[in-house]
């Protein structure tokens, strides 16, 4: 992946042109079949595996014969690249030189690749002579592949590329491809002078790559798996980085692929947040992007950003995209401040937060909560939880631009805190759960979801304290012990609804899979209320699921009960990588370390798990105040910092 582009194969190297297998851009196949033949057979697959996010290598031997022995002579090497690039290289070790009839068979559907994974593909294109490749063409696309050195013979009809060399022993030789999509005008677009039938207006796909973003961060520590899930979920996040057109500068992260391989507000907001330590350069570019859509005018719905319905699962109604994104606005921006946002950024995102804050305001009605979708919908805890914790961080953001607005903030924030401990709560004789939702007569919808990991989420300063929790304390350890139970916590992570619910299904993305960004929030969440026994616990058992995807986590997965001998298994929906998997990754490793900043305050607190579940564990090249940050954790629990900025101070 190196979004937008996309290549999918299996471990032999060869496209089929079946199921998935191809080179995306842009969600369209550019490339569906590419087959290698060294003298009319297939060679024998050894190897495939990644580099990179964005690169693989697959390696293979020419078949060999009875007269030629058991030893392979001819070795094969492709290192492709996501965005269609291909280098294949053979490499003669044995002891005569040989002739190497060498073809690849080529083709493609130039398919969307959400008909590609429903299987309403059609039939290949047929293909024509291109400089030296071939091109295929249908309706408004143009694919191309371009082949160096060029071919000795070509048939386009077939999609055959041929080259006869005579390798020497000890000798290589190398062709390389490179893949083209180019959009041509429409039908009834013009020429220069008037006419129908233009000359093709192209839109190349090779794109220039965002720059890649946190080079100098590291990890390492006690367990092996620390520093390896660290770097790969970091190859992942840049390979999902995209800038907007609008603004180069500006960058985001993309859902996921191969599904989602665009901006998605919430995940992109989710995302940045997750990757505050590494620095605030992302949150910055997503913030910005994200304002330039913003709602204006002065209606009802000014200052909300736009987003689409999606499933709720099988106890609530669709949810509204928009409202999430909305209420993580202006928390990301304070947050981002406290770990060192630069002035002129706060500055110029201000007034979008402000906005974002005065919708979620007027969205609240006479019972002080936030509908979703608003105006007309349910009331749903994890919402009253997000707009919760806008209204601190807002506030704070505001008090410290000189912003009145603060101080209605934080009023409203207590009205509904004081609401909320009654109505969201329902007792009974074991303390109690969570109301998952009520509707807009008021009925409370009580079921067992991971969504009420939302309520630990606060944005607390590494000060902050109880009364600024949104739950009471027996609330919360409540709670806690509610997502450490086996009914939620499968081993691996918690399941998005109660095994003991009737609709429970275990492969159901709202009704039973394991959704990573809730057992991240959940492990922040119990680390930083106090209950680090069942943060550790859940923690541990993420990074062991981890080690049974290779480490790249999906965005969702099933999982039976690991005290039963249950595994993690993968979901054929899932994103992989997602945003909120790989940066997922990077915040809940960092629940290690409990770097806690505060540079408008000059301090940088810190609470490290003292139990250490992975053992002693370091990070270096993070990024506090525009500065390096490093801090180490012992196998005792004891945090060190042992790099940061001048003008900050640890605050005890």
């Amino acid at each position: 992946m190196a979004a937008p582009h996309l290549a999918v194969s299996a471990d032999h190297g060869q496209l089929t042109g079946q199921g998935m297998e191809g080179v995306y851009y842009a969600g369209r196949r550019v490339i569906a079949r590419c087959q290698l033949l060294i003298a009319g057979r297939e060679p024998v697959p050894l190897q495939g595996r990644m580099i990179s996010a964005w690169r693989a290598r697959f390696v293979a031997v020419a078949r060999t014969t009875a007269a030629d022995g058991p030893d392979p002579a001819i070795m094969v090497e492709r290192l492709r690249s996501a965005d269609g690039t291909e280098r294949i290289t053979l490499r003669n070790a044995g002891g005569a030189a040989v002739r190497v009839p060498l073809e690849l068979r080529l083709g493609t559907d130039l398919a969307e690749i959400a008909h590609v994974a429903v299987g309403r593909t059609g039939e290949e294109l047929p293909g024509s002579v291109h400089g030296s490749g071939l091109s295929w063409t249908s309706q408004n696309f143009r694919a191309r592949i371009a082949a160096d050195p060029q071919p000795d013979s070509c048939w386009a009809q077939l999609g055959v590329l041929r080259w006869d060399w005579e390798l020497p022993s000890g000798e290589a030789r190398t062709v390389t491809l490179s893949a083209d999509l180019a959009r041509t005008a429409t039908p009834n677009a013009r020429t220069s002078s008037g006419g129908k039938n233009p000359r093709p207006a192209v839109v190349t796909s090779r794109a220039a790559r965002p720059p890649r973003l946190w080079h100098g961060a590291r990890a390492r520590g006690d367990d092996s798996r620390v520093g390896a899930l660290f770097r790969v979920c970091l190859d992942d996040a840049n390979a999902l980085l995209m800038s907007d057109p609008a603004r180069p500068s500006d960058l985001h992260l993309v859902a996921g692929v191969p599904w989602r391989g665009a901006l998605a507000p919430v995940e992109a907001l989710r995302g940045a947040r997750m990757l505050l330590p590494l620095g605030t350069r992302l949150a910055a570019g997503t913030l910005r992007t994200l304002a330039r859509g913003q709602i204006a005018g002065a209606g009802r719905e000014a200052g909300r950003l736009p987003g689409a319905l999606r499933q709720a699962g099988p106890y609530a109604p669709p949810s509204c995209t928009g409202v999430e994104a909305t209420l993580l606005f202006p928390a990301l921006l304070a947050e981002a401040c406290r770990w060192g946002l630069p002035e002129c950024d706060t500055e110029q995102l201000l007034p979008a937060a402000r906005r974002a804050l005065r919708w979620m305001l007027r969205a609240a009605d006479r019972q002080t909560y936030v509908p979703d979708p608003a105006p007309d919908g349910p009331y749903r805890c994890e919402v009253q939880a997000g707009a919760y914790r806008a209204a601190l961080l807002g506030a704070e953001l505001l008090d410290a631009h000189g912003y009145e607005e603060g101080g209605e903030l934080k009023q409203w924030a207590t009205e509904l805190r004081g609401r909320f401990q009654e109505d969201f709560w329902s007792e009974d004789d074991n303390g109690g759960r969570p109301v998952a939702m009520r509707t807009r007569s008021g009925t409370p919808v009580t079921y067992l979801s991971c969504s009420a990991a939302e309520l630990l989420d606060t944005g607390l300063t590494a000060a902050g304290g109880p009364e600024d929790a949104l739950l009471t304390p027996g609330q919360t350890g409540r709670l806690a012990r509610l997502l450490a139970g086996p009914s939620l916590n499968s081993g691996w992570g918690l399941r998005s609804l109660d095994i003991r619910e009737g609709r429970y299904n275990p492969f159901g993305h709202r009704s039973g899979a394991v959704r990573l960004q809730e057992s991240v929030t959940a492990a922040t969440g119990l680390a930083a209320s106090g209950h680090e026994r069942e943060a550790a616990a859940l923690l541990r058992g993420v990074v062991d699921a981890a080690g049974r995807f290779g480490l790249r986590l999906p965005e969702m997965y099933a999982a039976e009960q690991r005290s039963r001998g249950g595994s993690p298994l993968p979901h054929p929906a899932a994103c992989r990588p997602a945003a909120v998997a790989a940066a997922g990754g990077i915040q809940l490793l960092m629940v290690l370390a409990g770097v806690r900043p505060n540079v408008p305050e000059g301090t940088v607190g810190l609470r490290p798990l003292a139990t250490a579940p992975l053992g002693a564990v370091e990070f270096s090249g993070l990024r506090v105040a525009g500065e390096p940050f490093s801090v180490r954790v012992s196998s005792k629990g004891r945090g060190e910092i042992r790099e940061m900025a001048g003008s900050l101070r640890r605050l005890d």
